[in-house]
C-alpha cells in the first residue's frame, strides 16, 4: 500500500476547481452559438481534439525548450499543459462527470498495480515508459 492519496479535501477543490471552470467557460461564450447567442452543445470528439492539440503543443514546447508567448516568465510545456487540464476540466463540467472522483480512485488503484512496480517493469516485457 502506497503512502499516497489524495485526500477528500483535495477531492473538494479538485471538484470545485472543474465547477469554476466549466461554469467561467460557459459565462464567456464557449456554449453558444455565436450566430443565433443560444446555449449549444458542444461536439465531445471536437473537444477531445483540443485537449490533444494542447497536449501536442506541450510535447513541441518541451522538445525545443521554449518559453511560452503568452506567459513568457513560463515554460511553454507546463502552460500548455495547464491548458490540457482547463481543457479536460471543462469538458468534465459539461458532460456532468467526476473527472475528481475518478482521478482519486485511478490514482490509489495505479499506486498497487503489479505493472507498475519496478521489479515488474525490469522484467522481459515489462512497462518500460
Amino acid at each position: 500500500m502506497s503512502k499516497f492519496s489524495i485526500n477528500n479535501n483535495q477531492l473538494k477543490v479538485l471538484r470545485e476547481i472543474q465547477d469554476t471552470i466549466y461554469k467561467s467557460n460557459v459565462a464567456i461564450g464557449w456554449y453558444t452559438d455565436l450566430k443565433t447567442g443560444k446555449p449549444i452543445k458542444r461536439n465531445f470528439g471536437e473537444v477531445i481534439a483540443l485537449i490533444h492539440s494542447e497536449v501536442s503543443e506541450a510535447l513541441e514546447g518541451w522538445r525545443k525548450d521554449l518559453m511560452d508567448d503568452h506567459l513568457p516568465n513560463r515554460k511553454m510545456v507546463e502552460v500548455e499543459l495547464a491548458d490540457a487540464v482547463i481543457r479536460i476540466f471543462d469538458a468534465a463540467g459539461a458532460e456532468g462527470l467526476d473527472i475528481a472522483g475518478a482521478l482519486q480512485e485511478k490514482f490509489a488503484y495505479n499506486q498497487n498495480r503489479e505493472d507498475h512496480k519496478i521489479e515488474n517493469r525490469k522484467k522481459l516485457n515489462g512497462k518500460r515508459i
